[in-house]
């Protein structure tokens, strides 16, 4: 007998208002001008200037600032099954910045949209993330990934202080 597929809501839980914790920002050692995805309240430690919330919509809001293409910072609500794929697809237009998403590397959607990443980086063990009131969740049942777009954000992956395995993509497939 199978389960059904809920939203993180629908069983109670608020997994799509969850943090990503400080370590994360530490261990990257850059700052972002915007956060497309950010919490409502409570505790926020993405180094920005400007945020998008569930309010302000970041997935329908042009990303963009002052005329400006903005360095970003995504992680989007993980949501229902394939529910980060628009989030993706706007990222990846956008073209400058760093995301974040679960690494379910047997997903489709993984398949289709880090092949378009300029460099991979895994962190070591599971991410623990916060709660609204800044208490630490539960240990994940999936590891993640953080993901580049753009030769600022592919070096800042690369040269980070965080524990993991670091991938580069290579799309020169005729120099090899």
């Amino acid at each position: 007998m199978s389960t059904p597929l809920t939203t993180a809501t629908e069983e109670g839980l608020e997994r799509d208002e969850y943090r990503t914790p400080l370590e994360i920002f530490t261990g990257l050692n850059c700052k972002f001008d915007l956060d497309v995805a950010s919490p409502m309240s409570g505790v926020r430690h993405v180094p920005c200037r400007y945020r998008f919330t569930k309010d302000s919509d970041g997935l329908a809001s042009p990303w963009i600032i002052d005329k400006f293409q903005p360095f970003v910072w995504m992680n989007p609500p993980f949501g229902k099954r394939n529910g980060v794929v628009p989030w993706l697809e706007k990222f990846f237009e956008h073209g400058h910045g760093i995301g974040l998403v679960n690494a379910l590397t047997s997903a489709g959607w993984f398949h289709d949209w880090m092949d378009g990443a300029s460099g991979l980086l895994f962190p070591r063990g599971k991410t623990r993330f916060l709660r609204p009131d800044g208490s630490v969740a539960a240990a994940p049942v999936n590891g993640v990934v953080l993901f580049a777009a753009g030769e600022k954000a592919r070096l800042i992956l690369k040269n980070s202080k965080l524990d993991g395995l670091y991938l580069e993509q290579c799309h020169d497939y005729e120099t090899g």
